[in-house]
């Protein structure tokens, strides 16, 4: 987390905020290090495969930008995140149709 918040900063994108506890899966239907550990033969890793897959801990990071600066921040993420294993997360890419300040009362892109 502190790499990707440090990555983006340094791109210029220094507005975000991230959830801690939250808890969800991805397609894939098993961890992999449970998977690693049922390979290796690992009594633990194979107690804990059960019928259905578990939710894992994760992070959510909400970061609004302009337009222009979509394609930057999805590069940086996927820079500092991507490995070669399953589970490195999502980014979703939404619309934002306006935006207020509320201390002062602007609005549009521009207090991004």
């Amino acid at each position: 987390m502190n790499a990707t918040k440090r990555a983006l900063t340094a791109a210029g994108i220094t507005s975000m905020t991230a959830t801690g506890k939250v808890f969800g899966r991805g397609k894939g239907a098993w961890d992999a290090q449970v998977l690693e550990g049922v390979k290796q033969d690992m009594p633990e890793a194979i107690a804990h495969l059960g019928k259905e897959p578990r939710l894992r801990p994760q992070r959510v990071l909400n970061i609004a930008v302009s337009d222009h600066n979509v394609q930057l921040t999805v590069d940086t993420i996927i820079e500092v995140n991507q490995t070669p294993a399953p589970g490195d997360g999502k980014i979703f890419v939404l619309p934002l149709d306006d935006t207020y300040r509320v201390r002062t009362g602007e609005t549009g892109t521009t207090i991004l």
